[in-house]
């Protein structure tokens, strides 16, 4: 039996085609997406379908996937400012030393992938210190996560060895390896957080277990230039040198690369997670992401945490992908609307290994799917429903949001809990919170 049936939709499909389909919609059935097609096609499976949307006034596209982020910092939104990214560094990690434990972490999970669902995110790839609490907090709030084992060198929030981190990660992978909502990962912070052998041990992991491996790379100059002084050789060549790069692995940033570890991405089939407003706003530079796709390495994009940017805003990140690179360079033909809307699907489906369940609306693929309203101003004329999508959506024009056909955003609200409860506490921890940097 077809459990829902969205009609009367403009489709904007993310699949290999790039179809787009004004005045259609999906049939969904057990969590999967069974058709796409034009209203009048659906029209014989609406009339049996035991739930019909009407999508008249909306787009509607494949759920969000936010390929690096890290929510629970949610907890310190606004914080340190005004910081290149090192001393940035030291002063969260003294804030989230005295601050999180697993209630603490999971708390701002949940605030933050509130955030990030109601924007129409339904995937996040996640780094943070308590997997555990993650998922858990993913399932309160109703989207799919990446995360895992966290590899960190020093102390940190954690402080484990890295002989507890080891087993710790494959804890993670053993309750979480098969479950359809979760896509299990081994997370080094980075390769100046985590010493050589630490990193081998997290790959180690990872490929043991079947997952994903992401790290943090290449984000500012001073990054390359320690990594060089340790061990004679940049980021990308140290990480490839170590045997870390493959299709399973996830690369943040990638900000300061030259042709030849660009090159090393491309033949390695690594994934690059860009995240344009955490690089501005920390002073990063710009990644190359141009150079990037004419070699033809998967770039996802990412909000990075509300720390470095503020919010966790995919449709700002789409946005700046969109415009930067064509401002930095010059170059008005630049990434074109097609190349950067994928960087917020079907590349991000790609990064996590799981372009044949999400990413795009397809027959056979989970149901994860947002309605966007474009009964706005800002919305007519539309004359192509990507470009609009592209450079004129804001994260409040989402409406509704489904997870594997449950509606888990309706009207702009979560479906799965209400949000007063987390609010009112992490409103009243703020105090306490601004005094760690005093």
């Amino acid at each position: 039996m077809t459990d829902l049936v969205i009609t009367n939709a403009i489709v904007v499909t993310s699949d290999g085609a790039g179809t787009i389909i004004k005045g259609g919609g999906v049939a969904v059935a057990k969590g999967r997406i069974t058709h796409v097609a034009s209203s009048a096609d659906l029209a014989p499976i609406a009339s049996r379908a035991a739930r019909v949307i009407d999508g008249t006034g909306h787009i509607l596209m494949p759920g969000i996937v936010n390929t690096h982020c890290h929510a629970a910092d949610s907890l310190f939104r606004g914080l340190v400012e005004n910081l290149p990214l090192e001393p940035w560094l030291q002063t969260v990690w003294k804030a989230e030393a005295a601050i999180l434990n697993p209630a603490t972490s999971r708390l701002g999970s949940v605030l933050g992938f509130a955030e990030l669902l109601l924007s129409g995110v339904t995937s996040v790839m996640d780094m943070f210190w308590y997997p555990f609490e993650t998922v858990a907090a993913a399932r309160q709030v109703g989207l799919r996560v990446a995360t895992g084992g966290i590899f960190f060198d020093p102390a940190g929030v954690t402080a484990l060895p890295i002989e507890k981190r080891v087993l710790e990660a494959e804890r993670f992978f053993e309750e979480f390896g098969k479950a359809e909502d979760v896509f299990a990962c081994a997370m080094p912070h980075g390769t100046y957080t985590v010493s050589p052998d630490n990193l081998k041990a997290a790959w180690a992991v990872s490929h043991k277990c079947g997952g994903l491996f992401c790290t943090h790379c290449a984000e500012t100059r001073a990054e390359q230039a320690d990594i060089v002084s340790r061990y004679g050789r940049t980021v990308v060549r140290h990480l490839d040198h170590l045997g870390c790069l493959d299709q399973r692995t996830v690369l943040a940033h990638c900000v300061h690369l030259d042709d030849e570890e660009l090159d090393i991405i491309a033949r390695t089939g690594a994934h690059v997670a860009h995240n344009p407003m955490s690089n501005m706003k920390l002073a990063s530079g710009f990644a190359r992401v141009p150079d990037m796709l004419e070699r033809g390495i998967n770039v996802s994009l990412g909000t990075d945490g509300p720390l470095s940017g503020n919010d966790l805003d995919m449709w700002m990140a789409l946005r700046l992908a969109a415009t930067i690179h064509k401002g930095y360079t010059g170059r008005a033909d630049l990434i074109s609307t097609r190349q950067v809307f994928d960087m917020l699907t079907v590349n991000g489906a790609k990064a996590l290994g799981a372009a044949d369940r999400i990413g795009s609306l397809e027959v056979g693929k989970l149901a994860d799917m947002v309605l966007v309203d474009v009964k706005r101003p800002h919305a007519v004329p539309m004359f192509d429903p990507m470009t609009h999508l592209v450079y004129s959506t804001n994260k409040s024009d989402v409406r509704h949001v489904f997870l594997g056909g449950e509606q888990v955003v309706r009207d702009g609200a979560l479906t799965r809990m209400s949000l007063d409860e987390t609010l009112a506490e992490v409103s009243a921890m703020a105090p306490r919170i601004a005094a760690t940097i005093a």
